[in-house]
């Protein structure tokens, strides 16, 4: 189960916030504004901090902020710092039919509710997920997200699970 305690992500909100991306990034990421999409890659990387702790895959949300990590990968000097720095650890691309053999990975929409609670334990008081519609705003042809339904009941779930671990 992903780990509860925000501060323990201080390392990795830090170094996601003083990350350069530099336009290589982009190269293959049209989509704009672009710094919208800057701000989605940066709220998905501070989510994979938990994951990674716990030995977790979580899913990518939204097309704009993959590709947008894919050019940051390509910068892989700067990626593997980054990640040292980040997580003190390489994080991996997991992409959808990229297992490793004899690895049966957790179907994509467990993924996605792993990204759901992932942001629920780094996100600041009152921080607002751009995340889960990025591809909406930013015109992406097919865009990927979460629905905010789906996205509230998996909340509300781990509200609940929280309250009756702390209660028992």
């Amino acid at each position: 189960m992903l780990g509860r305690r925000k501060g323990r992500w201080d390392r990795a909100n830090a170094a996601v916030a003083s990350l350069e991306l530099p336009p290589a990034v982009f190269k293959t990421c049209p989509w704009q504004p672009r710094d919208l999409v800057e701000m989605g890659l940066r709220q998905w990387l501070r989510c994979c901090a938990p994951a990674l702790h716990d030995g977790q895959v979580i899913g990518m949300p939204s097309r704009a902020i993959d590709e947008a990590w894919h050019g940051l990968i390509l910068c892989t000097a700067r990626y593997a710092a980054f990640c040292r720095t980040a997580y003190g650890q390489f994080l991996h691309h997991h992409p959808e039919g990229g297992s490793l053999p004899g690895v049966d990975p957790d179907p994509m929409s467990e993924q996605l509710r792993r990204t759901v609670v992932a942001w629920s334990m780094v996100s600041a008081p009152g921080e607002r997920c751009i995340m889960w519609d990025l591809d909406r705003h930013v015109g992406v042809d097919h865009p990927w997200g979460i629905d905010p339904e789906r996205v509230a009941a998996i909340q509300q779930d781990r509200h609940l699970r929280l309250n009756r671990t702390e209660r028992g």
